[in-house]
Parts: C-alpha cells; sequence; structure tokens
C-alpha cells in the first residue's frame, strides 16, 4: 500500500518536514507547520506516524528526534500517483505537459534532451 494512501494531510506535511530535514524533533514541526497544532497535537500525531510504520525515533538530550522509515524515493513516487490521480485524472502526459508548459522559461536544452532520451527509452520498451 502507498504511503499516502493512509497519511492525513497533516500527517503528509509532517513527513513532508521530516524528509526535508532528514531527522526533526516535535518542536523543528512545530515551527515549520503551517497553522500548527499545539505541541501534545504533534507528538500524539508523530506517534501515531510511528505505530503506521513511516516514522521512528531516537532519544537525543532527552528530546525525541524522528526520522522516517519510508524510502524518500518511495515517497516521492507515492506523491506523484496521488498528484496523477488528484489532480491529472491519471495522465502522465498530461501532468507532463502541464509541467513543460508552466517552466518552458526555466528548462533548459540539455533537460529537454534527457527528457527526450527518457520518451524514446519508454516507447521502446512499449514496444
Amino acid at each position: 500500500m502507498p504511503m499516502s494512501a493512509h497519511l492525513s494531510r497533516r500527517e503528509r506535511q509532517i513527513m513532508d518536514i521530516v524528509y526535508e530535514l532528514s531527522e526533526a524533533s516535535a518542536k523543528d514541526i512545530e515551527t515549520r507547520l503551517p497553522n500548527p497544532p499545539g505541541y501534545s497535537a504533534i507528538r500524539a500525531t508523530m506517534n501515531k506516524l510511528e505505530t503506521k510504520g513511516v516514522l521512528a525515533h531516537r532519544e537525543r538530550n532527552l528530546k525525541y528526534i524522528y526520522y522516517p522509515l519510508i524510502d524518500h524515493q518511495q515517497a516521492s513516487t507515492s506523491a506523484l500517483h496521488r498528484l496523477l490521480k488528484t489532480f491529472f485524472e491519471g495522465s502522465a502526459s498530461l501532468a507532463m505537459s502541464t509541467l513543460l508548459d508552466i517552466s518552458k522559461n526555466d528548462v533548459t536544452l540539455e533537460e529537454l534532451d534527457e527528457l527526450n532520451i527518457l520518451i524514446e527509452k519508454a516507447k521502446k520498451e512499449k514496444e
């Protein structure tokens, strides 16, 4: 089951922060969350994430430091699946077209060449 299938919006926000920092205390989370709930609610949510098997903790200087148990690549893939399903009707081509459209001024020729190579490889795998 993909990670995102069983995480609430707030749990995903917390996981995003933990991934960004590699490890985090509840206080670290509290300072980075938009409209954070109280400290004890954050701790409770992080304990819930531990129960779900996506976070673990170690003790350092009398406080818990949390770290992810799910590989960042796996979490990224899960997030992209959720994004495709939610905003692009499950269509990778629609998502890629949108990405290229909104970033056409920022994408380099080298990046376009890399994308072309990936597209050609995908075509060969379909044949």
